[in-house]
Parts: structure tokens; sequence; C-alpha cells
């Protein structure tokens, strides 16, 4: 059964830049946009580079590897809209960022 599971803290997670968190065998890449948090896998679907540590412009994070381009809001690529990565349901509770897994 899903369940909401706690992958970072908002303090840790200044707007407009990303962090990385293992949780449950998972790496997924948490985004503050605007003070709105997203998750999504952490590994692009190009060459496996790690989305958490790329760059973040508006809702759009871009892979440090080799410059995909993803929409943190829906997992979805800019480069390759056919190709996506898993999205993760979000929501903050007190100073907690959580994630349905």
């Amino acid at each position: 059964m899903a369940e909401f599971v706690r992958v970072t803290g908002t303090a840790d997670v200044a707007p407009g830049s990303g962090a990385v968190a293992e949780v449950k065998g998972q790496s997924i890449a948490v985004f503050n946009v605007d003070g709105t948090y997203y998750a999504i896998d952490n590994t692009c679907v190009h060459r496996g580079g790690p989305l958490g540590e790329g760059e973040l412009e508006g809702d759009t994070v871009t892979c440090p590897w080799h410059g995909w381009q993803y929409n943190v809001k829906t997992g979805t690529s800019i480069n390759n809209p056919s190709a996506c990565v898993k999205s993760y349901q979000v929501k903050v509770e007190g100073p907690d960022v959580k994630v349905l897994l």
C-alpha cells in the first residue's frame, strides 16, 4: 500500500533549486518552484544523469550530463515528449516534504 514518506525538509531545498533523496531504494529529485515542491525520478532516461543536480529554470530542469530537459511538474522530457521520468505526488507537512511511494 502506498504511503507518504519524508524525503527532505523544506529548508533543505531553496526556491529555484533541487535536491536528491534516497528513499526506499529509490533516488528521487525534489525541486522547489516558487515555494511549491515537485518530485521526479533522479535518473535521466537519456544516459542516466542525476536530474536533482541539474539547473532548474522555472519548472524545467536540465540534466547536467547531456542537457536533456524535463518538466519537474510532470516528468515529461522537453527534448523527446514520448520520454519521461516518473513524477511523484508531493505534500508538505510542517517542515517535511513527503512523496507518495
